[in-house]
């Protein structure tokens, strides 16, 4: 059975300094335009239509001697003008931004030491091979959300040699013989889909409410200010 510990009224960095390590699955609900578009479309994963949590996945990678635990993720990436596009390694610290990074989770799912050794193994080998980013996948699984049979098939727009953030955890797990959803195409996979995999695992997760749209937010705020003012003039 899964195990679930949620937490609350901790920072995000004390969050994964208690619980990541490497091998581990990390979860992400992001707060950009883009982290909102995947959020939205993957409502048409959930029963009640409700939007997701998530928005980005990736892998806990090891901690190395400049004391930093390191991620393992395929990324769109902008630094000083400086763009990395797929598989590419970045601190932990990136998490640490809690206005880009409302909500995270960290599954586990007891990898045994072969494992995680030809998990990360593979992982390193794409990102020397310059796997790309593939944000034409990402379009191809978000048109395919429409249309769930679309999803057991190969992703229209697939091309070699890329992987969106989920596609890559997904690839990485079924090269160690764990498939963590099942009857979906690999490069349809997506961050709800790990999250909701069957697979028996431990979760911890740090629980925000991230909210829909900034938009519908603020049209109820002003909609319960108005009812306020109707029961004041009504008294």
């Amino acid at each position: 059975m899964n195990q679930v510990i949620t937490a609350r009224d901790i920072s995000n960095r004390e969050f994964l300094e208690l619980y990541a390590r490497p091998g581990r699955i990390g979860l992400a609900g992001g707060s950009t335009l883009i982290d909102r578009v995947i959020r939205r479309a993957e409502r048409r994963i959930n029963v009640d239509q409700k939007w997701s949590t998530w928005s980005h996945a990736f892998i806990f990678s090891e901690r190395r001697c400049d004391g930093h635990q390191w991620v393992i993720e395929s990324d769109l990436a902008a630094v000083r003008k400086h763009i990395r596009l797929g598989v590419q390694e970045n601190r932990m610290g990136k998490y640490y931004d809690e206005e880009l990074y409302g909500t995270l989770a960290i599954l586990d799912f007891g990898l045994s030491e072969d494992q995680l050794r030809a998990l990360l193994c593979h992982g390193l080998q794409l990102m020397s091979d310059a796997t790309r980013y593939s944000v034409r996948e990402l379009f191809g699984t978000l048109l395919a959300l429409k249309k769930p049979e679309l999803r057991l098939k190969e992703n229209v727009l697939a091309r070699d040699q890329s992987f969106f953030c989920s596609a890559f955890v997904q690839h990485l797990y079924h090269q160690i013989g764990l498939d963590l959803a099942p009857g979906i195409n690999a490069k349809h996979t997506t961050p709800e889909d790990i999250s909701a995999t069957l697979i028996p695992h431990s979760r911890w997760v740090l629980h925000r409410e991230l909210g829909e749209s900034k938009t519908k937010e603020r049209v109820r705020k002003v909609l319960a200010r108005v009812k306020s003012n109707r029961g004041l003039a009504t008294d």
